[in-house]
């Protein structure tokens, strides 16, 4: 037993086990932007780091943009984006190009319904409009394919849809602060027994 230990410790120090290259290595140049607290109201000045088919993720929390950088739809390898705390209250209305995005996060901005453009974006898995005076979840959400996490925490959301049937794949849903009944809650806990769902 003392020589297997003795054999797997000297293994080890000569490197038989190094661990693989670790993942932010393997990651490309220029893939993951962090544009947060800058100020920006535009991108026109970051166009140089806008690399369509290499940027994988954009932060741009805590900014001053009123209106969708256009230049953020050219970014065709985009998966997550980042805009909370800005003052957005709407987004283009066919974001297609934007196919391999999967999550989006809009926190703490200005929509008062939950942008249909969601809709064109196929591989969405999450969706943050927590703290946004959003007053409805649309049926087409709730029946949106693929989707895993959802919040409307701080909102002005009172009822969810009737048939919450679509959401399958969903696995976390985000209700905290919100001025619900105790039977709209049960009912929704009914709905999706095997979702985490916090009020």
């Amino acid at each position: 037993m003392k020589r297997a230990i003795i054999i797997a410790a000297l293994a080890l120090a000569a490197g038989c086990f190094d661990e693989p290259v670790p993942a932010y290595k393997t990651v490309p140049e220029g893939a993951r932007l962090y544009l947060q607290e800058r100020g920006l109201r535009n991108l026109s000045a970051q166009r140089g780091l806008l690399k369509p088919e290499i940027v994988d993720y954009v932060n741009l929390d805590r900014n001053e943009l009123a209106e969708f950088p256009a230049e953020l739809a050219t970014l065709t390898g985009l998966k997550w984006l980042r805009l909370n705390y800005n003052r957005l209250s709407c987004l283009p209305q066919d974001l297609s190009s934007l196919a391999n995005l999967r999550r989006i996060y809009l926190k703490g901005n200005r929509f008062s319904a939950v942008p249909e453009a969601l809709k064109t974006l196929p591989s969405l898995t999450d969706v943050d409009l927590s703290k946004n005076p959003v007053s409805e979840v649309p049926q087409w959400l709730v029946d949106k394919k693929g989707l895993e996490n959802v919040s409307f925490s701080e909102t002005k959301v009172e009822r969810l849809p009737d048939d919450l049937s679509g959401w399958t794949t969903l696995t976390s849903l985000q209700l905290g602060g919100l001025k619900m009944s105790a039977e709209e809650m049960a009912r929704i806990r009914a709905a999706l027994p095997k979702v985490t769902i916090v009020f």
